[in-house]
């Protein structure tokens, strides 16, 4: 008896044909935004953790309030001075300083100008070694700078092809700030897109070229012992606080630990697909609205099929399992061909990501209980929807239904 419904619920879902699928399109939508945005954002959220991949656990970074989006410190209207660098450096359990400068110059070869990121390289040799060890960078090409290369400089991979419509190499070189600097090297492509597009410069260089005086963008603490991090991080917090005679809560600086960034970055991404989430909920509403209101057409233009049926002995059950078959058809198709929709955008978008940020290890996470669970989800839509009209269906009398 069952089959046979099932049938008759698949004839009657084809003949309605375009109507059908015009009903499916909310649903459609609406998991296709779900499974596509959320594939998304796990992609994301994986990517962008990635980036703190090659800071070391025994790392501290200090810089102060900032005001948008940008690598540390480039944003911040108030930067660090010597007197925080020196105060830091007294700090019990502080092995090693390190100042660095992230600023945005620009930039001129084969008489195309745009603006860049420069960063310094410390002169001193552990320093300027703990810092290639931290970015876990390696020349592509020609060598890292060293002590003597003043006026030379390092470039990120972006800068290999024809970015400005000729090639740049080694020996060749750029003006920044209308100064002109030699290459000596370009780095492999690193997980990290903003040293991909960087510039690196001897310290001296940089300060000299925009003339910095006593401005740091970001300090970065090299802590003795890796066990007394939170320590330390306290320490630097008191101290800072004290010279700068602020309260508990009134901080205008901050000291991370790579942790701590993580942990900041994925509660916003979490909480941007919550977001997200209720949004494409939205559509599932909508295309819920849908079924109901084609299932209850779909009553009052057969009610004369509903009373022949129940003539012939079909009860009430009958009727109801038939209606609840076919809605939960709708729903189910719905959410099958939404989820593989939805797929399919999260990976174009992925491919789009990869060719515009090409430093960034961009890669789909394929949930299969994301996708069954999406499927379910629309099934019981389908499901609930028809609830109302199929009961109503049910429910018809034989003589007034044949009488219609």
């Amino acid at each position: 008896m069952f089959s046979d419904l099932f049938n008759i619920a698949i004839r009657n879902v084809k003949r309605r044909g375009i109507r059908s699928w015009l009903t499916m399109i909310g649903i459609f939508i609406g998991i296709s935004a779900v499974v596509s945005l959320i594939s998304l954002g796990s992609s994301l959220q994986t990517a962008i953790t990635g980036q703190f991949s090659s800071i070391d656990p025994d790392k501290l970074t200090i810089s102060n309030a900032e005001t948008g989006f940008g690598p540390p410190g480039s944003t911040a209207i108030k930067k660090l001075n010597k007197n925080d660098l020196e105060l830091v450096e007294k700090i019990n359990g502080v092995d090693l300083t390190i100042k660095r400068y992230i600023r945005v110059a620009e930039v001129e070869y084969n008489k195309i100008s745009n603006f860049r990121y420069v960063v310094n390289v410390p002169e001193e040799k552990n320093k300027k070694e703990l810092v290639y060890d931290t970015l876990n960078v390696k020349p592509q090409i020609g060598k890292l700078l060293g002590e003597n290369d003043a006026g030379k400089i390092l470039l990120g991979s972006d800068y290999l092809g024809d970015r400005y419509e000729k090639e740049i190499n080694v020996g060749k070189k750029l003006k920044i700030q209308d100064k002109s600097f030699e290459v000596v090297g370009i780095l492999e492509e690193a997980s990290t897109f903003t040293i991909n597009s960087a510039i690196f410069m001897l310290e001296k260089d940089l300060e000299d070229l925009l003339e910095i005086e006593d401005e740091i963008d970001i300090i970065v603490v090299q802590v003795e012992d890796s066990k007394q991090v939170s320590k330390v991080k306290k320490s630097i917090e008191d101290a800072l606080r004290k010279d700068r005679n602020l309260e508990i809560g009134e901080e205008d600086f901050s000291v991370q630990t790579p942790q701590q960034a993580i942990s900041d970055i994925n509660q916003i991404l979490v909480i941007l697909n919550i977001i997200v989430s209720s949004i494409a909920g939205v559509s599932l509403f909508v295309g819920g609205v849908g079924i109901t209101n084609t299932m209850y057409t779909s009553v009052l233009e057969r009610r004369k099929e509903i009373g022949i049926m129940k003539a012939v002995g079909a009860r009430n059950k009958d009727i109801l399992t038939l209606f609840l078959i076919e809605s939960s058809m709708l729903g189910l198709i719905g959410g099958i061909a939404g989820a593989l929709i939805g797929l399919g955008f999260a990976f174009l978008f992925s491919i789009i990501i990869a060719n515009f940020l090409p430093g960034i290890n961009f890669v789909i996470n394929f949930s299969m209980p994301l996708i069954t669970l999406s499927i379910l989800f629309d099934l019981f839509v389908g499901t609930i929807s028809g609830s109302f009209p199929e009961n109503q269906a049910s429910k018809l009398k034989p003589v007034e239904a044949l009488r219609s």
